[in-house]
């Protein structure tokens, strides 16, 4: 709990940075939010075993033809995710998570997919299994999901890092629907954080294995501990991304920071990904924002 403590008062620093500097420029903050839906659709996809890259991902929602043979579901996998990204990043604010938004949300995930679940929980013999999991009987589907809802709202003065942990592994572990459990899950993280004024996160494919690391402790012990590192990680490097632009710096790769700076780039990775440095991830590269000289001379001329 105190390394998570840590992590929360960091977020809520950059949160709070984040808003400042947001002031006068949500059409920039529009701009980022509509790049980062091909990146948010990838990643919840790869970690479904999707074999679409990023790169085929974006070229999907932009409607470029691909140099190779892509399935129909694969196909419709990416642009309904895109359209239910950008569907909660406009509307989350306006309605609370019920029962109802999370079928709604379901059923524009699974459209033309598989229509004769889109939309609808799990009944009668409609069993699934993750890996050795076994997801609980269709009967108690509904009781979870309201008992889920109630304690989320019911903790609302605990940090939001463990409330989106403790969410998310008792939806999965839930597995409400008989297909696109793991893809609506992060939607509903980010429909909350939305709601509750945090950004949204990107849980990266390259994280998969700890991230299914987090849903066997969970199952073993009913620990969060490694979702909550997950999560504020994410977190944390949505808003290092979101205030590098805000803050109109100059953003360069790590590798380029580390040979301008004289710094190893091994050791610029290994901060990067423990986040103790301001660097973000994004397209798979780890980046970094560098004040602007005029920037530090106005700086240093306040002082």
């Amino acid at each position: 709990m105190p390394k998570t403590l840590h992590i929360f008062n960091a977020i809520s620093n950059l949160r709070e940075r984040y808003y400042t500097a947001a002031v006068g420029k949500q059409a920039l903050l529009k701009l980022l939010s509509e790049a980062e839906v091909a990146e948010q659709v990838y990643n919840s996809n790869a970690i479904e075993n999707s074999t679409l890259t990023l790169e085929e991902t974006e070229k999907i929602l932009l409607q470029i033809d691909l140099d190779r043979y892509i399935t129909e579901r694969e196909i419709f996998e990416a642009k309904n995710l895109a359209r239910v990204v950008s569907y909660i990043d406009q509307r989350a604010k306006e309605q609370e998570l019920t029962l109802e938004v999370i079928s709604s949300l379901h059923k524009m995930l699974i459209s033309n997919i598989r229509d004769d679940i889109a939309g609808r929980f799990r009944k009668n013999n409609e069993f699934v299994r993750v890996g050795s999991h076994i997801a609980p009987n269709p009967t108690e589907v509904v009781g979870r999901l309201e008992k889920m809802l109630t304690e989320y709202n019911a903790t609302n003065h605990e940090n939001i890092i463990k409330r989106i942990a403790k969410l998310h592994l008792a939806f999965e572990y839930t597995h409400p629907f008989c297909d696109g459990n793991g893809r609506i899950g992060r939607v509903i993280n980010n429909y909350l954080l939305i709601r509750e004024g945090f950004v949204p996160i990107n849980i990266k494919f390259i994280d998969r294995n700890k991230y299914y690391e987090a849903f066997r402790e969970f199952d073993a012990k009913n620990a969060t501990e490694i979702m909550e590192e997950i999560v504020g990680k994410a977190l944390t490097n949505s808003y290092h991304k979101r205030l590098a632009y805000l803050d109109g710096a100059q953003i360069m790769t790590l590798a380029e920071y580390g040979k301008i700076n004289k710094i190893s780039h091994s050791n610029l990775i290994n901060k990067a990904t423990r986040q103790t440095i301001e660097a973000f991830l994004e397209k798979g590269v780890w980046k970094i924002g560098v004040a602007q000289k005029n920037d530090i001379n106005k700086s240093e001329s306040r002082t």
